[in-house]
C-alpha cells in the first residue's frame, strides 16, 4: 500500500502539535492527570472532615469536666507543644477512633481561640 506524499509531514505536524498543546495546557492552562485530581480531591475531603468534626471537639471540651485544668495546660505551652496537649486532652479524638487528629487538634485549637473560652 502506498500512502500520499503528504502524509509523514502530516503525521509529524499533528504530533508536534500535541506536544505544543500540552506544555501549556498541562502548565498554565490547569489540565492535570488523573492521580494528580484524586489526590486534590482527597486532601479537599479530608480538609472539609476535619472542618465538620471542629464542633464535635468544641462540644467534648465544653462536656468535658476536667476543661479547666486542661484549658489551662494549653495556655501554658505553645507552638508544636500546644498541638501536642491539645492531643491529650483528648478532644481531638474522632469519634470511632482511638487515636488523636492532628489536623483535628490545629482546628479546634483555632476554634477555642476564635471562641474566646
Amino acid at each position: 500500500m502506498t500512502f500520499p506524499e503528504w502524509t509523514k509531514p502530516g503525521i509529524y505536524g499533528a504530533a508536534g502539535g500535541a506536544i505544543a498543546v500540552s506544555i501549556p495546557g498541562f502548565t498554565w492552562g490547569g489540565w492535570m492527570t488523573t492521580d494528580s485530581a484524586e489526590t486534590m480531591a482527597k486532601d479537599m475531603a479530608s480538609e472539609e472532615v476535619t472542618l465538620a468534626m471542629v464542633p464535635v471537639c468544641l462540644n467534648m471540651s465544653a462536656a468535658d469536666p476536667e476543661r479547666t485544668e486542661k484549658f489551662a495546660v494549653l495556655q501554658e505551652v505553645s507552638g508544636f507543644g500546644r498541638r501536642n496537649a491539645m492531643m491529650e486532652t483528648g478532644w481531638a479524638t474522632r469519634p470511632g477512633s482511638d487515636t488523636p487528629d492532628r489536623d483535628l487538634a490545629d482546628a479546634c485549637l483555632a476554634g477555642l481561640e476564635l471562641d474566646g473560652s
